[in-house]
């Protein structure tokens, strides 16, 4: 199998083991950071974690880390299960989350490290998601 096709392959399952818990985990639970995500203060970023687009208050930064805390120790779970380096894994959910969870309004971050907010049409894609 090569490296592509076992990265897709992870990416499938990791849409559907982490990728809407983790969006969730971003949803639920935190109004502040609800709004802020609504605001486009704070956005998913191409690397699986979450960042702050914009400036924000200590409590919706506290929530962003703590969030990517929680994304870490499962993607290191999962990463480990699967066999294949965090990175990766982390980078993959990423993908899936840029491709189908950020909606208009929300800001994301590609690796060029611009800030976008996202509008109606699909996300361009980084070619490290292939």
């Amino acid at each position: 199998m090569t490296r592509k096709t076992k990265l897709s392959l992870i990416g499938l399952v990791a849409a559907v083991a982490i990728g809407t818990a983790g969006y969730a985990w971003a949803q639920a639970g935190d109004p502040a950071l609800a709004a802020a995500i609504a605001a486009g203060q704070v956005g998913e970023q191409a690397d699986g974690y979450m960042g702050v687009a914009k400036p924000v208050g200590g409590d919706v930064r506290a929530a962003v880390e703590a969030l990517n805390i929680k994304r870490r120790a499962a993607y290191t779970d999962q990463a480990a299960k699967h066999g294949v380096a965090l990175r990766e894994w982390a980078a993959t959910i990423g993908c899936q989350t840029l491709s189908n969870r950020v909606r208009p309004g929300q800001a994301y971050l590609l690796p060029d490290g611009v800030w976008r907010v996202k509008d109606a049409s699909p996300i361009a894609l980084p070619s490290t998601c292939g």
